[in-house]
């Protein structure tokens, strides 16, 4: 066996005897750890900080692009988030133990269907290193352990994170191998992981493409795919026009390399000599290059023309690319059907929206829109497991099975049947 091998192995039997003890660990306990987790992270904010600084330093030497760099850096308000998302992930419901339903047959026998931990936890994630407490925290809430493989981007402040989680939970008496990290960036762990069957009961990719299509590819384990956020926001010919400003400038601007962010404005036709002039003026405004259509660049007028190096012509490719950066493709659409036509084409079933103020146009788009998340005069970046009540998220599925959209702690969570009886026989 390899010592890369035997390192996962490793990994994956300490994992293991963690995930049966926190089986029987009650609640109570649980919440104390996760919020000594939340202190121990504090308390090592001087090294966490310095060794992201470190990360974020050699990323900008390699020339990595400037969305990466925001995803990697972190910050004392960011870290502070990370330990109030802990805080708030322990004072959350726990999932495991909740009944789902109960029923009594003719014969006596009482049935009831409830919710247990999967078990073990892979996660393989890229850039972000908040990521890794969100990770803990909901898989230590929801009973599971979990084994962490980040970015090798984010090596450094992914050590220094797990070691302050591991001496929260040591403090706390729960396994300190509840949370484990993949210590060394060699892209091999990611294929051992994936063929880790036994011990690994859900691996769970969160990244570019080309990472989850490697996952997919190797894997023998189950796994729940994470893919592009190409988020549309369609400004249908009853729109607010101040709303939907804002909204395209929320989706696109306010964080732009992350997968909630829109990557398509769809304009209606009707309106689009009178939009495009307004949204293209307020997103030019931010930066944003704008990939046009031929009937957006003649609607934007002038505006295209002095902003020519701004405003490019649009190719098939632009309209099913995530740019996670200020640019965005734009297309003028005839009608609801032909917005719903273009995304099912060409998004990622991520997240998507309609602006207007035609209530069966908004239906027609929500019922018609086969994406996790659909939402009518409202921003995509609202797809995330915070703003939807969950406390985190461990990613934002686009797969239909098992779970969808945001990954809450119910969605680490399986179920098993118990059945209660006074001696009946078949």
């Amino acid at each position: 066996m390899s010592d890369l091998a035997q390192l996962v192995a490793t990994l994956g039997q300490q994992a293991r005897a963690a995930a049966r003890a926190l089986a029987g660990t009650p609640p109570a306990r649980i919440d104390a750890a996760l919020r000594a987790m939340a202190d121990e992270l504090l308390a090592a904010e001087a090294s966490i900080l310095a060794a992201n600084a470190a990360d974020v330093a050699a990323a900008r030497a390699a020339g990595q692009v400037p969305a990466l760099v925001d995803r990697l850096t972190l910050d004392s308000k960011r870290l502070a988030a990370c330990a109030a998302g802990l805080r708030e992930v322990a004072a959350l419901p726990h999932p495991v133990g909740q009944v789902l339903r109960e029923w009594t047959q003719p014969n006596g026998l009482r049935f009831a269907k409830v919710r247990v931990p999967l078990g073990v936890i892979g996660f393989i994630y890229e850039s972000r290193p908040n990521v890794t407490c969100d990770a803990a925290g909901l898989c230590l809430k929801s009973g599971n352990a979990v084994i962490l493989r980040g970015g090798s981007e984010a090596l450094r402040s992914n050590t220094a994170i797990a070691a302050a989680l591991a001496r929260g939970l040591a403090a706390s008496g729960l396994p300190a191998t509840s949370v484990q990290l993949v210590p060394v960036p060699d892209r091999e762990t990611v294929r051992l992981l994936g063929e880790a069957t036994g011990v690994i009961d859900l691996l769970i990719p969160r990244g570019g493409r080309g990472l989850i299509e490697t996952v997919v590819r190797s894997a023998r384990v189950p796994v729940i795919k994470h893919y592009d956020g190409i988020c549309a926001l369609y400004v249908d010919r009853a729109a607010d026009l101040a709303m939907a400003e804002n909204l395209a400038l929320n989706g696109k601007c306010s964080r732009p390399g992350v997968c909630n962010a829109i990557e398509t404005l769809l304009v209606h036709r009707d309106i689009a000599a009178t939009a495009l002039p307004r949204l293209g003026a307020a997103l030019l405004e931010r930066g944003v290059q704008l990939r046009v259509d031929e009937p957006a660049r003649r609607a934007l007028g002038d505006l295209a023309a002095r902003r020519a190096g701004q405003v490019t012509a649009a190719t098939p490719a632009d309209y099913r690319t995530e740019f996670l950066d200020l640019i965005l493709a734009v297309k003028v659409v005839d009608s609801t059907a032909d917005a719903i036509a273009h995304i099912e084409a060409n998004g990622s079933h991520h997240t998507d929206t309609i602006v207007t103020a035609d209530a069966a146009a908004a239906e027609q788009f929500l019922a018609g829109v086969d994406s996790a998340v659909v939402l009518w005069n409202a921003s995509t970046r609202f797809n995330d497991g915070f703003e939807f009540g969950f406390g985190a998220e461990i990613g934002i599925s686009t797969d239909k099975l098992h779970a969808r959209g945001p990954m809450g702690l119910e969605e680490l969570t399986s179920y098993k049947y118990v059945v209660r009886g006074n001696g009946q026989t078949r």
